[in-house]
């Protein structure tokens, strides 16, 4: 491997244009050498606007690129099963978006490949390295908040204005299912990072009136291995948007969004303890910063395809009954 990390991108869209591309740019030794969309003209266009050398409009060339050390997988979870095989078959590592697949399935299959080629497996659960979850991870580890008891979530948001622009996010034939698996996501593995994996799970998942396929709503309770409990409800189709979890332990209590800036809590019985901490310009950057660090010998990545493939069979889990 170079001392640098040269990514390639497939599926140049959205999520890539603040949040990741310009993060592989400027995380330390990594660089972005070419950029996929299946409409061409949209790659060049990205591949202007962010200096990106060479565009295509196919995967595959992409991938046989000599000059891609490293493939970002960017699309819709449908197709990540796909990608992350014929990477793996090219021999190169693959860092895929989230959640990682459709389902379990898939997930066991990516990682299968990946260790049969004898590449790494990375996931975009950026919560993970960002700065105000690293501070919220210090606090339960030097015991600020005594032994970890439970966490509770909390996730409600009014729905969705534009069904039809969002459209693949709530038809599970490409998202996996529907709100709670692309959004609900983030928290579950921010708390597998926090507290440890999820032993026991059970939940229960309904649509209370959304005009799409999938579930709006979903609760579920688990036991961590670590013995922590913890519950959750997510409803896409309420009056606010509302998001909090709270870990409580022996001693105090810790309260964060998983998603808005406002401060982390720190709270005991005679005091409480607020710290703002704001996102990173590109809120990928310090979890891309782990995995390029690893490809290049010198770190552990904050998020694998191992940790990834736990919160995917916690949500599957949680919506069952609603697929079954």
């Amino acid at each position: 491997m170079e001392k640098t990390v040269r990514w390639g991108i497939i599926g140049c869209g959205d999520v890539t244009e603040v949040k990741s591309g310009p993060a592989l740019q400027k995380a330390e030794g990594s660089s972005l050498s070419a950029v996929m969309r299946r409409n061409g003209e949209l790659a060049r266009d990205y591949a202007v606007r962010h200096g990106v050398a060479r565009w295509y409009d196919q995967a595959d060339a992409l991938i046989r690129d000599p000059e891609v050390d490293a493939v970002y997988v960017a699309t819709p979870p449908s197709s990540h099963k796909e990608y992350t095989l014929a990477a793996a078959a090219a021999g190169k590592p693959v860092y895929v978006e989230k959640p990682m697949a459709a389902n379990v399935r898939e997930c066991e299959a990516m990682i299968a490949a990946c260790k049969q080629a004898g590449v790494p497996l990375y996931t975009a659960f950026y919560r993970r390295g960002l700065p105000r979850f690293q501070r919220v991870k210090e606090w339960i580890d030097s015991g600020a908040i005594g032994e970890v008891r439970l966490v509770r979530t909390v996730q409600t948001a009014k729905p969705l204005q534009d069904v039809a622009d969002s459209f693949w996010r709530v038809d599970p034939a490409i998202s996996g299912g529907g709100l709670f698996l692309d959004v609900g996501s983030h928290t579950l593995d921010l708390l597998d990072y926090l507290l440890g994996p999820i032993r026991d799970v059970s939940g229960h998942a309904s649509n209370l009136g959304s005009p799409y396929k999938a579930e709006d709503t979903v609760s579920g309770e688990y036991v961590f291995e670590s013995g922590v409990h913890g519950t959750g409800i997510w409803c896409f189709n309420a009056y606010a948007n509302e998001d909090y979890s709270e870990i409580v332990g022996s001693k105090g209590s810790i309260v964060f969004s998983s998603f808005g800036e406002q401060s982390i809590v720190l709270r005991t019985a005679d005091r409480e303890q607020p710290e703002f901490i704001a996102h990173p310009p590109h809120v990928q950057q310090p979890l891309i910063q782990t995995i390029v660090n690893e490809l290049l010998g010198e770190g552990k990545a904050l998020s694998t395809g191992e940790s990834a493939m736990r919160t995917s069979k916690v949500m599957e889990a949680m919506v069952r009954n609603y697929y079954a």
